[in-house]
């Protein structure tokens, strides 16, 4: 039997009632420089769910996030943030939909005059929070991170690792519902990779938060469709367990392919899909149309 996550009471609902998405997409184009980026997706991310957007590049990974956030409208379609359509908000309106939200660039984007604290504390800050909260928060987001050592230092001073947990405590130090993540794990080594996804494993088994993350690294597929975290907030290794047959069911994966979705269902599903695309995107290898791969190794 699987272990599945009560979402609802993650989320706050009402037994028995109806969850909203926390984002969704209908039917949603865009085109940029007369090339269709996004054609017609639509996909939801339930309270509690993390959603792994796969691709090649420049297959509109990012694009989604952009829209997400209304940093960019789409052509056609609509979106939806909590139940509330953005499509055509204006800006004033859109910014404190933001506010509810976290997001972690790909490159950390630090403000390079600014200590690893005061990155951390800047949301803090613009919102009014005092000095006794901001300092109450931020430390326990860097021990969350395991930065608290790093607080006084600036980002020139970090590693790539260090620069993305400083980026993802900066997104998440006022605990927001949703947060979005543009391949965060893009040019690191693999340990230190894992360490980025282990904390957005966190942020999805014990705190609940709903999450894109975008990726082309198929080291992230194996590591969220096999971990789960179990112990308390702030413990840094989360648990796998498998052999009990425990699964990470709010975890669903998605992949575009030439601006569509091609598949979008679980890991189970996604490694045995016959589309030939997808068995090589996972590494099997293509004989004479027959596939041949290494999913037992690819799983262990």
């Amino acid at each position: 039997m699987r272990a599945e996550p009560d979402i609802g009471a993650q989320s706050g609902a009402r037994p028995g009632a109806p969850l909203v998405p926390r984002i969704e997409f209908r039917e949603v184009s865009i085109t940029f420089d007369d090339e269709m980026v996004l054609d017609r997706i639509s996909f939801k991310v339930a309270p509690g769910e993390m959603k792994v957007v796969l691709g090649e590049s420049g297959s509109g990974k990012s694009t989604i996030l952009k829209l997400a956030l209304g940093l960019i409208r789409p052509d056609a379609g609509q979106i939806f943030i909590d139940g509330e359509e953005i499509t055509h908000l204006p800006e004033e309106e859109l910014q404190p939909i933001r506010d509810r939200m976290g997001f972690v660039f790909q490159e950390g984007a630090l403000f390079d005059s600014l200590t690893v604290f005061d990155n951390v504390a800047y949301r803090l800050r613009e919102r009014g929070a005092s000095e006794e909260e901001i300092e109450r928060k931020v430390m326990r987001m860097l021990a969350f991170v395991g930065l608290e050592d790093a607080a006084d230092k600036l980002p020139g001073e970090l590693s790539g690792g260090m620069k993305r947990r400083a980026a993802i405590a900066r997104a998440v130090v006022d605990e927001p519902e949703t947060v979005l993540f543009d391949e965060p794990t893009a040019g690191l080594d693999p340990p230190t990779a894992g360490t980025i996804c282990e904390l957005a494993l966190k942020l999805r088994d014990l705190r609940g938060v709903s999450s894109i993350w975008v990726t082309h690294r198929l080291d992230d597929v194996r590591l969220f469709s096999s971990k789960f975290a179990v112990r308390a907030w702030g413990d840094r290794a989360p648990s796998r367990d498998e052999g009990n047959g425990l699964r990470a069911v709010n975890t669903k994966f998605l992949m575009l392919r030439d601006g569509r979705i091609i598949f979008e269902g679980t890991d189970e599903q996604l490694w045995q899909s016959d589309d030939p695309f997808i068995r090589k995107f996972l590494g099997f290898e293509i004989f004479a149309g027959e596939a041949r791969g290494t999913l037992s190794a690819v799983r262990e």
